[in-house]
């Protein structure tokens, strides 16, 4: 990566994951100012085939808000809930498709509980 102040080469110094993503300390090899970046990897469009047939964005706020329903007079803890949404997504993403059934999101949902 180029520095942002001369251009030229930089090195990494440091180097550790965060919640912006991959967050890396640099160094310009020539004027020697340091600089911080973040690396998030491309979320994949996921798309949703609904039954009647419409395709719809995969709306991780829709599934949260049905799986909290559902949980909703149960004592599960909101950690619980939010591993799983995670647990499913995940899941969704590693099939490596970027449309499916809604009935692949039920049974994910299923298999977590």
């Amino acid at each position: 990566m180029d520095c942002p102040y001369c251009g030229e080469d930089t090195k990494v110094t440091n180097k550790r994951d965060s919640p912006e993503g991959i967050r890396r300390r640099r160094e310009c090899l020539k004027c020697k100012k340091r600089f911080t970046t973040y690396e998030k990897p491309a979320q994949i469009e996921l798309y949703v085939i609904k039954k009647d047939g419409r395709r719809e964005r995969f709306s991780r706020e829709k599934l949260s808000s049905g799986i909290q329903r559902a949980f909703e007079k149960r004592p599960v803890a909101k950690e619980k809930i939010d591993k799983m949404i995670n647990e499913i997504e995940e899941q969704l993403m590693r099939r490596g498709k970027k449309e499916f059934c809604y009935r692949r999101i039920s049974h994910e949902k299923n298999k977590k509980t």
